[in-house]
């Protein structure tokens, strides 16, 4: 068949870059980020942690086509900010997040391990 190989759906080529930035240059404080090998979920969730920043007027991505394994996003911030300012904090406050999600999840699985009833099991 003439579907790509499905290592290619995540592995960068030899020289590609994971993220390219592009400054517009119509509107002030704007650029757009192409975010290769990635889909609408890490799309989604920047976007939707781009918006809690308050210094970014908008953002937003599309995936220029389903056989096109990238995003593109675009970031308009306040003159008091920058689009890769905003770029770089919205993935610092997600590892954040995520690291904490991750020891809440693993203390939960810690507890219910120790009051589970083994001898059921034996």
């Amino acid at each position: 068949m003439n579907a790509p190989e499905r290592f290619e759906l995540f592995t960068l080529a030899a020289g590609e870059k994971k993220i390219s930035y592009q400054k517009d240059t119509k509107i002030q404080n704007a650029g757009s980020f192409i975010v290769q090998r990635e889909d609408h979920t890490l799309g989604n969730i920047l976007r939707m942690q781009l918006h809690r920043d308050k210094d970014v007027h908008f953002a937003g991505y599309k995936v220029p086509h389903p056989l096109e394994h990238c995003f593109i996003l675009k970031i308009q911030t306040t003159p008091n900010s920058a689009p890769l300012k905003a770029f770089e904090s919205a993935i610092a406050d997600l590892q954040s997040e995520v690291s904490v999600l991750e020891e809440r999840f693993k203390a939960e699985l810690n507890r219910k391990r120790g009051t589970m009833d083994h001898s059921a099991y034996m």
